[in-house]
């Protein structure tokens, strides 16, 4: 095998994409800084217990392994930032009342969980911890529309859910972890005789409502279905009763509910969605996010949170490319007046790509629409001259 071939699913980034990339987190990061969240730089590995300890195991098959060789202990590339975010939540501000905080940086996953996707995404993402109200959730939504809105999705599909609705479907049974985890992946895909399968000794009630949950996704007359057809109790209306009000309060997106949406890591407690939006005949999910709070209880601090995340690269893709930056071409040389005239353009935020002797310089990223050349008029002096 050559040297140069990557591993599967691992890729470089060319100039194209990578200034896309690039412009495009500072303008996530500058966005989340209007909402006032603050911006955390968690590691790229950590020792592994931290990492997979609580609602991260959830993490572990996507987790890489490897050994530190000052310890000997077992250390990983972080899958997912959320974990390290309640971490320093937890521990390191340790703040009595809200903190809203920001990340953008690299993850790892050991493999895809779709045909296509990178197994090294640039993960992006904003938390709110400490406040349980649905005043965050709305929130949350709301930066995450404005941060795909910032990279040009005008047009965007939410798709909420609430995992507290399958769990008051299956309060009146006590099930074992594994078949509970068995039940979910069959109604994230909705399989409905896989379903069926696992409900075949349970209660009638809580069999019917199992093979219901399936077909309960649509526009917000799913949610009038919903408390038509599930059987009735007060943890139920209430997640039904929060996902009506979130979209009442939303603007500017089409909204549809699926009560089976249970996709994504096993964190989440309360609240999920999901933004799409349509590219090349195609529905692109953008960004995903909800309510764990949960998270930072293996910290030693159980405090609400809410939050979202989404991958830049599968951004970038998604939507129309940023035109060339325009430059100035400049000849290169040892004259004292160029090189200043050169640096005062830097200076006011131009670029200037100069030509190397003997070499026509060639850029994909820049377009040379105006020259630095000589001033007929001043002797010695430099001037900008449009091409």
């Amino acid at each position: 095998m050559s040297a140069w071939v990557l591993p599967d699913h691992i890729a470089d980034v060319l100039p194209s994409e990578a200034r896309h990339i690039e412009e495009l987190r500072r303008s996530l990061l500058d966005t989340a800084r209007g909402y006032g969240y603050e911006l955390v730089m968690p590691p790229l590995l950590e020792h592994l217990e931290s990492l997979l300890t609580g609602t991260g195991e959830a993490l572990g098959l996507h987790t890489f392994k490897l050994v530190d060789q000052l310890s000997g202990r077992t250390l990983g590339l972080r899958a997912d930032s959320t974990p390290q975010v309640a971490r320093i939540d937890a521990h390191l501000l340790n703040r009595q009342g809200v903190a809203r905080l920001s990340y953008c940086g690299p993850v790892v996953h050991t493999r895809t969980d779709r045909p296509g996707a990178s197994r090294e995404p640039l993960q992006f993402g904003a938390e709110i911890y400490g406040h349980a109200g649905l005043e965050a959730d709305l929130e949350i939504i709301e930066l995450a529309q404005a941060c795909v809105a910032v990279a040009g999705v005008q047009q965007v599909q939410l798709d909420l859910a609430d995992v507290r609705v399958i769990d008051a479907v299956l309060a009146p049974v006590k099930l074992p972890s594994a078949t509970v985890s068995r039940i979910h992946t069959a109604l994230a895909c909705k399989d409905v005789p896989e379903l069926k399968s696992l409900a075949s000794d349970l209660p009638e009630a809580v069999r019917r409502d199992l093979v219901a949950l399936p077909r309960l996704f649509g526009d917000l007359s799913v949610l009038d279905e919903a408390r038509r057809t599930l059987t009735p109790s007060p943890a139920l209306h209430s997640a039904l009763d929060n996902l009506a009000w979130l979209a009442a309060h939303v603007s500017g997106m089409n909204v549809s509910i699926d009560l089976a949406d249970l996709r994504g890591y096993a964190y989440y407690t309360g609240m999920r969605f999901a933004l799409f939006a349509q590219c090349g005949g195609r529905s692109i999910d953008l960004a995903r996010g909800g309510r764990y709070d949960e998270v930072g209880a293996v910290f030693g601090r159980k405090r609400p949170a809410v939050g979202f995340s989404l991958d830049l690269k599968e951004l970038v893709a998604a939507v129309a490319p940023r035109p060339l930056v325009a430059a100035i071409r400049a000849p290169w040389g040892t004259d004292a007046g160029l090189r200043e005239a050169i640096a005062a353009l830097r200076a006011q935020g131009h670029a200037v790509v100069c030509a190397l002797p003997g070499h026509d310089h060639q850029v994909d990223e820049f377009h040379c629409d105006r020259e630095l050349v000589p001033d007929v008029a001043r002797s010695g002096a430099w001037t900008v001259r449009k091409l």
